[in-house]
Formats: C-alpha cells, sequence, structure tokens
C-alpha cells in the first residue's frame, strides 16, 4: 500500500513550542491489533511538551521528527486484524503512544472505545488521558472508599478536574487546592472545601486525611505526608515519593503511571452519559496553531482542557 501525505504537527527537533511545525507527513498505514482513526480532535497534556522538550530523551528516545499527541477522538477509517468490536465509520476515542496531532493516526485497538454519546469529538479527545489518570489515581492505586477524606492537589487542571468529580461521585469528602480565581469552578465539580494555596497552608486546614492525589509534586508532595492520617496514602502522578518520609508518618506513598484500556474508556463515557462526569474544555485551537496552545498551557492556570481540533 502507498503512504500518501497527511497534514500534521511534528516535532522537527527537541526544544519548546518554537519546535513545532504544521507540515505535511506520511499517513500511517493500519497493523494487525489497531485501527486507523480519522482524527477530528485531539488534545494538549504535559507529557506533549514534556517529551518534547529533551528531558526524557535518554529514557524514551524519539526518532525526530516525529508526531506528538497521545489521545484522539474520530471516525475509523480501517480496521487491523485482531479488533474486535469496532468497525469502519465508528465514532470513537481514545489513547495512543504518539501520533495523535494529525489527520490520521493508528491507534491500538484494545485502548480505543466507543466516543460517548452526549459528547463532542473535541469534548471526547479531553477525556482519555486525564479521566483514566484520575479514577486510577482514585480507586486502582489510591482504593479510595466512600466516606473517606481525599486531598486533591492542583484540583483546577485537566486531571484535577476529573478527580474531583469522580471522588464526589464516589461519596468522598473531597478537599482540594486551587489558586482563589478557581475555587468556585471547583466547588461546582463537587469540592466539599477548597484551600487557595496562594493564601492558606494546605496544612492549616487539612487534617487526618486517608489519601492525597498528588498531581504537583516538589515541596507540596513533602508537605502532604504530615495531613496524612496512620495508615493513609499518597498517590502522585509526577515523582517518586520519599520512602523514607512515609515509613516516617507511617502512610503508603507511591506514583504510578496511567495503563489505558477500552473498559477504563467504556466506564467513563457511561459516567459522562448519565450525567455524573462533565468534560471542561477551556479553549480550543485550529491543529495548526498547536504551538499557541502549548505556550498557554505551559504557562498553567487553565480550566480543565485545551483541545486541538480539526476540520
Amino acid at each position: 500500500m502507498t503512504q500518501t501525505a497527511i497534514k500534521a504537527v511534528l516535532v522537527q527537533a527537541y526544544g519548546g513550542p518554537e519546535q513545532l511545525k504544521f507540515a505535511e507527513a506520511p499517513a500511517p498505514l493500519v497493523v494487525d491489533g489497531c485501527v486507523l482513526v480519522r482524527v477530528r480532535a485531539t488534545s494538549v497534556n504535559p507529557w506533549d511538551f514534556k517529551l518534547a522538550s529533551g528531558r526524557f530523551k535518554d529514557a524514551i528516545p524519539m526518532k525526530l521528527p516525529y508526531v506528538p499527541g497521545g489521545e484522539f477522538a474520530g471516525t475509523v477509517a480501517d480496521v487491523g486484524a485482531g479488533v474486535v468490536g469496532l468497525k469502519k465509520g465508528d465514532a470513537v476515542y481514545g489513547n495512543c503512544p504518539d501520533g495523535a496531532y494529525a489527520e490520521l493516526v493508528c491507534a491500538p485497538g484494545e485502548t480505543t472505545a466507543p466516543r460517548p454519546a452526549t459528547l463532542s469529538f473535541t469534548q471526547a479527545a479531553c477525556v482519555p488521558l486525564a479521566g483514566q489518570t484520575a479514577w486510577q489515581g482514585l480507586f486502582d492505586h489510591g482504593q479510595l472508599r466512600r466516606g473517606e477524606t481525599v486531598l486533591i492537589h492542583a484540583a483546577s487542571g485537566g486531571v484535577g478536574t476529573y478527580a474531583v468529580q469522580l471522588a464526589h461521585w464516589a461519596g468522598a469528602r473531597v478537599l482540594a487546592t486551587a489558586s482563589a480565581t478557581h475555587a468556585q469552578y471547583v466547588r461546582e465539580l463537587g469540592a466539599d472545601q477548597v484551600i487557595d494555596y496562594k493564601a492558606t497552608p494546605f496544612e492549616s486546614v487539612a487534617k487526618e486525611v486517608d489519601l492525597v492525589l498528588d498531581l504537583v509534586g516538589g515541596q507540596t508532595q513533602q508537605r502532604s505526608f504530615a495531613i496524612l492520617r496512620k495508615g493513609g496514602r499518597l498517590i502522585s502522578t509526577v515523582q517518586p515519593p520519599d520512602q523514607d518520609q512515609a515509613r516516617a508518618h507511617g502512610v503508603t506513598a507511591a506514583m504510578f503511571s496511567m495503563k489505558p484500556s477500552t473498559a477504563g474508556l467504556v466506564r467513563l463515557g457511561e459516567l459522562i452519559d448519565d450525567g455524573s462526569l462533565r468534560v471542561v474544555v477551556s479553549k480550543s485551537y485550529p491543529l495548526a496553531h498547536a504551538a499557541r496552545a502549548w505556550t498557554e498551557q505551559m504557562a498553567g492556570h487553565t480550566q480543565g482542557k485545551i483541545a486541538l481540533e480539526l476540520d
């Protein structure tokens, strides 16, 4: 099969948003176990520009230029051997190792699912990574149960937006850190108490917490050990916790990497379609303006997610 050209965003060299170029690239071909998806939208995640910065080039070397992007929504253009439950023309959303900033992406069938019926393509593209990260952090790793207290750091961001809603849905008491600007937004998501981290040390408010979901790292993570009850848990998405600190406070602590799955996407889709979980897209840009979207995301303080749209 001859590879045709598609429009895509390319990381030309390690660096910042200035290294992104909207240009032609070879179209991906469908392979066994995967689906070829005509992308209608993708979204910006911190991992996109962290990987492009070269910070992880020794551990995860990328062949330059490459197409970034780890989540998508679109329609199935072709189905590889071994994929079940999906067919050409289906509206889908899902995760891929990279390549979503393009007109076509080849994605594993086992991390692709039908798009939630109540969502647009733009909204759906903002769910797979952040939504599954929030679920796995709270429930698979954090073991959050009804009636427990959880503190969620960076509650207004992409993962935090889902985490606050999911913790509230699960019947937990939800404490959240956010700036005063985002306090009302986080309350509307379901937080019982919002702590303005710029004005109030969270340690002065949060006491005997069962679970801390750390989406920040650094000193925020270090300070979080002291607010956990004996036997409590600290789960981080950004930095391996200090195990000496964990032992000293009588708690468990771990960092995890999200593992996407069709089952996880279906579960989130059900919560979205029954109204238990809402998707917040703060802004959307045409795919050609990916560098501008990265610049805004890297500045921080966004609510929910930033999407990139294709015609």
